[in-house]
């Protein structure tokens, strides 16, 4: 078996797949699907995502410097492609997909109801990187869904069934192969 090498690119596969909810100064909301973003601090917290300037939602998110991360499920898996493939210069994607605005706290975006969380970002600085802006903002709430709470108050996205991307490609996530710090815990 060998190794093939490729020219560079971005390979770091699997990703999160998320939909960004925006609203602009006029008040007119939007649906971005991004599959660049991540955690990038704890304390405080602080998330990252990349969008290319040519998109419609990038002007949104420059004149509201805020955003709402929406994580994705297999149900919601058609609205995350559509979100991704059609823009909300042509189309009302809340309509088109009935999905559900819900009123955030902090920020004027709304939350994607369906979704089983959502996190209220402000942008705190970007980068222009080239093909992409990155955004990085500070996660000011966190929302979660209260049918994915256990009976001891802990919350299992699992039961929500998350979705990754991976280069072009949308999947289910499998089993649970073990938790942090398994590898090191002591045997019963």
């Amino acid at each position: 078996m060998a190794k093939l090498e490729w020219k560079p690119g971005n390979m770091l596969y699997p990703l999160p797949v998320v939909m960004i909810s925006v609203t602009d100064k006029e008040g007119q909301d939007n649906i971005i699907t991004v599959a660049w973003a991540g955690t990038i601090c704890t304390n405080p917290p602080m998330v990252s995502i990349s969008v290319r300037p040519e998109r419609y939602s990038h002007r949104m998110i420059e004149e509201s410097s805020e955003f709402v991360i929406n994580l994705t499920t297999e149900d919601l898996a058609y609205a995350t492609d559509y979100c991704g493939v059609r823009s909300g210069k042509d189309v009302d994607k809340f309509q088109v997909l009935n999905l559900h605005k819900e009123k955030a706290t902090y920020v004027k975006a709304p939350m994607i109801q369906e979704s089983p969380v959502n996190l209220e970002c402000r942008v705190k600085n970007k980068m222009e990187l080239g093909s992409h802006d990155c955004y990085i903002a500070e996660v000011l709430a966190v929302h979660v869904d209260d049918k994915y709470m256990d009976e001891r108050g802990k919350f299992e996205l699992s039961k929500a069934k998350p979705i990754v991307y991976s280069h072009g490609e949308y999947y289910g996530i499998g089993e649970l192969l073990g938790t942090f710090g398994y590898s090191v815990k002591k045997k019963k």
